[in-house]
């Protein structure tokens, strides 16, 4: 039986990764995960239709979609407004990632606060809730008049992660944005305000809730600066293993603790389209990895194929 990934949800507030066929794997904090890739990364077709062609993708690419699955699946993409019409209620947001790092972004009301946790906000609080169009032009209203961005970096995120404040400091953030943006003219009249509460992803996330650790590895929280990280993978290969303990996650990102000591981020698109087996705690890292460096990340390097037959992973 075939384990080709297809991604990483939070479905419940918890990290789960997700296979072709509709299997589900859910991550817990503290225990040891291990896989090794097989074969070559496929593209993973579009709006939920396989690719026709099971088209080969490139390993680095953060999407596993060929050219012609990637062009159908934007041209139906609420963010490249492929969908004006769209009747669903949907919600203005301001998320944080840190100190003087937040975007303001929209969500189908009906997803709650899931798309936060998917693009790894530490903390987040809603503005508005209205038709789409409202919503979309009280975005670019805030985004202009708060000196906010609509997107942020995955890389940047990570840097910022590893020396996070305490809850009630990023509460005090978001609240400040919150009222500066409560108070400005222009918001589409369809919008309706929602009052400020800030919602704190640390617990699910798995990091630290103040500026230091949330635990030692063994109850799950990584042992020295919170969400802090060395290596990211590059790419999967082959053959790569990557094995560790799982310590936390953030959006994408698996935290994984290696026997070094050091904190290796697995950024879960990088696995969908790999089919997956299982390998061992002890196999090491054999994918080429990139170093996190103060200001972004580096360069790097890398670090040998058992098929077998499995009924779960991890």
């Amino acid at each position: 039986m075939e384990w080709r990934c297809v991604g990483l949800g939070w479905p419940g507030g918890k990290p789960v990764l997700r296979w072709a066929g509709g299997r589900e794997s859910v991550l817990v904090y503290g225990t040891d995960i291990g896989f090794r890739a097989v074969g070559e990364r496929r593209c993973v077709g579009a709006r939920e239709n396989p690719c026709p062609l099971r088209s080969v993708v490139p390993g680095r690419a953060t999407q596993a979609r060929c050219p012609e699955c990637a062009r159908l699946d934007r041209a139906f993409s609420v963010a490249a407004d492929g969908v004006p019409d769209d009747p669903r209620t949907y919600r203005v947001y301001l998320a944080w990632f840190g100190p003087g790092l937040v975007k303001v972004g929209i969500t189908a009301e009906q997803r709650g606060g899931a798309r936060l946790l998917e693009q790894g906000a530490v903390a987040f609080c809603w503005l508005g809730r209205g038709p789409l169009m409202a919503a979309r032009r009280t975005e670019e209203l805030l985004r202009a008049a708060l000196g906010v961005p609509d997107r942020v970096p995955y890389a940047r995120k990570r840097e910022v992660r590893g020396a996070l404040p305490g809850s009630a400091e990023r509460a005090r953030e978001l609240a400040e944005l919150y009222e500066r943006a409560a108070g400005l003219d222009g918001w589409a009249e369809a919008l309706e305000r929602v009052a400020f509460e800030a919602v704190d992803h640390a617990e699910a996330f798995g990091i630290a809730s103040g500026g230091g650790a949330s635990g030692g590895i063994e109850s799950g929280g990584i042992e020295s600066g919170g969400g802090a990280s060395d290596a990211v993978v590059r790419e999967l290969v082959d053959g790569g293993v990557v094995a560790g303990r799982l310590v936390a996650a953030a959006g994408p990102d698996l935290h994984l603790a290696l026997a070094d000591g050091s904190v290796l981020v697995v950024d879960a698109r990088m696995l969908v389209g790999w089919e997956l087996v299982a390998a061992g705690a002890g196999e090491g890292v054999t994918v080429p990895v990139r170093a996190v460096v103060a200001g972004g990340e580096g360069g790097g390097g890398r670090g040998g194929r058992d098929g077998v037959e499995q009924d779960g992973l991890f």
